[in-house]
């Protein structure tokens, strides 16, 4: 099994050494360094090129969104997962639009921070149960998904599930063993059926649907 590299960012000690204390122990998991302020998080980030970043995103000097959004541009390879007190549905909508890849409550990381991990290393999106139903839209419950989910084809619900889960073209291309243009050809009209006009709607619709939970 790939070692997968993790870099922390805590600016709580106590928190900072019990997340650490978990990752220690898990044996895939190898932690490559750890950072107080936001920052120096960007910095580890920077040098270390972890295959996952665990930021708090109340870091004092920057914010989760700061962050993520400087990561995206200057370290695309790196995957984030948030890791916060928030539930606010701003907080989880925003972060998902800059690229985030895993949300999870600090109440849950002991149960949860390593699953989330290995889920968003595997190249899923991983949603902390709590506030799953808050990467949807306020009117995601008006009876319409269902009824058009039925108009989507097999491989429309394929390319649109693994969409969801984090997976990019050329991964699902595989996964599928269809061509990269076969896939945008897929995810294009499923979207336009669902009206879904970006990477963030389709991960709301994908969590009105479960798909996240089996990832």
């Amino acid at each position: 099994m790939t070692d997968i590299r993790v870099a922390v960012a805590d600016d709580h000690p106590v928190v900072l050494a019990g997340i650490k204390a978990l990752l220690q122990a898990a044996p895939e998991i190898t932690l490559v360094g750890d950072a107080t302020t936001g920052r120096a998080a960007i910095e580890l980030i920077r040098q270390a090129a972890p295959d996952i970043a665990v930021i708090d995103i109340s870091l004092p000097d920057l914010s989760g969104l700061d962050i993520a959004r400087h990561v995206a541009e200057t370290c695309p390879k790196v995957k984030l997962l948030a890791l916060t007190v928030h539930e606010d549905r701003g907080y989880v909508q925003l972060l998902l639009q800059a690229g985030v890849r895993g949300y999870i409550l600090k109440r849950s990381a002991a149960e949860d921070l390593v699953r989330a991990i290995r889920a968003v290393a595997a190249g899923g999106v991983f949603l902390d149960p709590e506030i799953a139903d808050k990467a949807l839209p306020e009117t995601a419950h008006n009876g319409s998904a269902s009824s058009e989910k039925e108009h989507l084809s097999q491989r429309e619900t394929e390319v649109l599930r693994l969409t969801a889960q984090g997976f990019s073209n050329k991964e699902i291309a595989a996964r599928l063993d269809v061509s990269i243009k076969t896939v945008e050809t897929y995810k294009a009209r499923a979207s336009e059926k669902l009206n879904l006009r970006t990477r963030v709607d389709i991960v709301r619709y994908g969590v009105a649907h479960g798909w996240l939970e089996s990832i």
